[in-house]
Order: C-alpha cells, then sequence, then structure tokens
C-alpha cells in the first residue's frame, strides 16, 4: 500500500494537469472527419486490404495463434523470419529484425548499442522514445538544435569519436523534414553512427528518404514502422547483420518480450505488396497536402508535409478552437506542452489520402474564424 503522502503527491500532480487544461484521459475512438489519424493512406479502413489480410488468415488460421513466448524461445516462426528477409530487400538493406512497436525499436537500439564511453547526440524534438532509451542507455545523451547543421557540426567536434546521432526524417510535431542527406555526410566525416527514425515518412514517401535518396550505406540504421501509412502494427530496425546479430543478443526489448502473433508480420508483408499496385493513393495524399497549403494557414511545416502545424501558444485558446472543429464534427488534435515546448502548442493536423476538397475548406474556414478574425 502506498502512503497518504504519496497518494497525495500523485492526486496533486494530476490536479494540476486539471487546472493547466493538459489532464490526459482514454476516451472511445470519435466519429468524424479524420484530420487526427496517422493512417495517412487510409489502410486501416481500406476494404480491399482488409479482405486481402482476411484471405491470408482463412488460408492459414493458425495465423491468429499466440506466439506463445520470445522469439529467442518459442516465439519465432517462419512467418517473423520470411518477413524480415522480404523487408530487407525491399529496403536493400543487409538484414531487418522486427518488433512489436516502433518504440520498443527504438528503445532497443538506443539502449544497446551505445556503450559507457559512447555520447548520443539527438534532435531536440526527437521522439520520446529515444529519450526514454537513452535513459536506459550507459550513453551520455546530449541535444543539438532543431535540424541545425552547424549546432550538430560543434557537438560532433567537441564530443570527438564513438558518437551516435538520432533523427527523424519527418518530424511528427512540427512536420518538417530532417537534412538527411547533409546530416549523413556529417556523420560520414565525424565517424558517427548515424539512426533514423522513418516512422511518418514511410508510405507516404515510397520506402522513405532514406531509400529515396539512396543513403542505405551511410546510415547505422533505419527505423520503420508499420503503424501509420502502412495501417498495420509493429516495426523494423534496417542494419547489418552485425548489429542484428548484436540486437538480437544483447537488447533487452527484444530479449524479454513475446514475440507478436504470425497475423501481425503477415499484415506487415501484405501491407508491402498492397502499397506496390496502389500508387494512387500517395498520390492523392499528395493532392491533398498542396490543396491545404494553397489555402493561406499560417504553418512552420514543410510544404510537402502531411502533417500541418499551427501554432497557438495560448492554452485557452487552443483548446477552445479543438472544441470548436470537435463540434463540426472535424477531429484534430491539440499538442500542449510538455509535449512540446511551452510558447510552441499547436493545432496537429494530419492529412489522408481519403480526405476530400470539402472537409479540408471546412477545416481552414474554422481556423481561419477563430484565430485570424
Amino acid at each position: 500500500m502506498m502512503s497518504s503522502s504519496q497518494l497525495s503527491h500523485l492526486q496533486k500532480a494530476l490536479d494540476r494537469r486539471k487546472e493547466n487544461g493538459t489532464f490526459r484521459s482514454l476516451r472511445s475512438k470519435s466519429e468524424g472527419i479524420d484530420f487526427y489519424s496517422n493512417d495517412y493512406l487510409g489502410l486501416s479502413g481500406n476494404k480491399e486490404f482488409q479482405q486481402k489480410i482476411l484471405q491470408e488468415i482463412t488460408n492459414n488460421p493458425a495465423l491468429l495463434s499466440g506466439s506463445t513466448g520470445s522469439r529467442l524461445i518459442s516465439g519465432n516462426s517462419f512467418v517473423a523470419t520470411e518477413t524480415e528477409e522480404y523487408i530487407a530487400r525491399q529496403h536493400q538493406y543487409a538484414s531487418a529484425l522486427l518488433f512489436p512497436s516502433g518504440y520498443n525499436a527504438n528503445l532497443a537500439l538506443f539502449s544497446t548499442l551505445p556503450g559507457r564511453n559512447d555520447t548520443i547526440i539527438v534532435d531536440e524534438q526527437i521522439h520520446r522514445s529515444v529519450h526514454d532509451a537513452c535513459t536506459l542507455s550507459h550513453a551520455k545523451k546530449i541535444k543539438f538544435k532543431h535540424n541545425n547543421l552547424k549546432d550538430l557540426e560543434e557537438k560532433l567536434e567537441r564530443q570527438g569519436r564513438g558518437c551516435y546521432i538520432g533523427i527523424e526524417s519527418l518530424y511528427s510535431m512540427e512536420g518538417d523534414f530532417a537534412p538527411i542527406e547533409e546530416i549523413a555526410e556529417l556523420a560520414y566525416r565525424y565517424d558517427a553512427h548515424l539512426i533514423v527514425d522513418e516512422a511518418h515518412a514511410f508510405g507516404v514517401f515510397g520506402y522513405g528518404l532514406v531509400a529515396k535518396y539512396q543513403l542505405q550505406d551511410k546510415i547505422f540504421a533505419t527505423v520503420i514502422t508499420y503503424g501509420k501509412a502502412l495501417g498495420a502494427h509493429g516495426a523494423a530496425i534496417l542494419t547489418s547483420h552485425l548489429v542484428r546479430d548484436y540486437l538480437i543478443n544483447f537488447a533487452s526489448p527484444f530479449i524479454y518480450t513475446t514475440s507478436a502473433q504470425d497475423v501481425q508480420w503477415m499484415s506487415i508483408k501484405t501491407g508491402y505488396d498492397f502499397l506496390k499496385i496502389h500508387p494512387q493513393l500517395p498520390e492523392k495524399l499528395k493532392h491533398n497536402i498542396n490543396f491545404l497549403r494553397t489555402q493561406g494557414l499560417k504553418t512552420p511545416s514543410s510544404e510537402d508535409s502531411p502533417i500541418q502545424a499551427i501554432l497557438i501558444p495560448d492554452n485557452q485558446q487552443l483548446k477552445a478552437l479543438q472544441q470548436t472543429l470537435s463540434e463540426k464534427g472535424i477531429l484534430t488534435y491539440a499538442i500542449y506542452s510538455p509535449t512540446v515546448k511551452e510558447g510552441t502548442e499547436r493545432l496537429r493536423i494530419c492529412l489522408h489520402s481519403f480526405n476530400t476538397g470539402e472537409e479540408i475548406m471546412e477545416l481552414v474556414r474554422t481556423i481561419k474564424e477563430a484565430i485570424y478574425m
């Protein structure tokens, strides 16, 4: 049992969240116009995609069976191994290692590979999973200013050898791209190991920006996640055979996690095949992004990004806007500090291939009426 003082501490922390409007709670998925999910290509609700998965399950119901253990004990399978080999070939990497989620994949990479005498240099806006992983690591962690090549190089110069660099190719809060080619060049010049999280770029931009710019030989490891544009779940680390073997032997998030069911791995492979025969989906998304960008909203996000942020550094105004949108059946997500820096709170808009021009126009009209008039 917790003491009354400990319980009081927990309650006070929750009360502070309620007072400043940042209290989190679970709720049922809302019905409305989706401008808040990461389902960029609409695959999670795509009937044809669902039928393909259902057919695979019908042909092999054992896919639904529990894995029964970690992959090092009883949880490995032909489906998992075949999917990894398939993913590695698609991305032109030596090997791939599957994880139940992108969070687990980042936790494994950054908590395991850097040693006690190493330094992890991360973009200040990198995903929380990387920060949590660094806490578990024995390495020193420092941050560089968001997408700032000069600041990154200065830190590489000061730290010397033995550095790991962590970035996202497309940042989920700002909706902007990393200068990935330039960072890869810096990593090469300073003999640093570059790790790229492609969670929000995969599927939207082919197989991601590492593949787009053919940087596989310059990237130490790439994380691909499948719970966003692919409409599935799970993640893969793309890397060398050496690093894969090291993770299998030393990464606690891999060793001590029960493997996912084979249906998850099968869904990933089916998703890759589905993307190949439906190139119109990212094209429709691109059209919707371009259309929104012509509507005069002020945003720091990149013009090609499916994530468009509207900065509203006033919690009450931001909360009121989201409520107004919700009342109109328009689903968006408000990002408060400490998820982002205080003063950079924002409305996060996610665009999809299935959004219509009329829906986008209604979204824009409501935002303009609330904050520009």
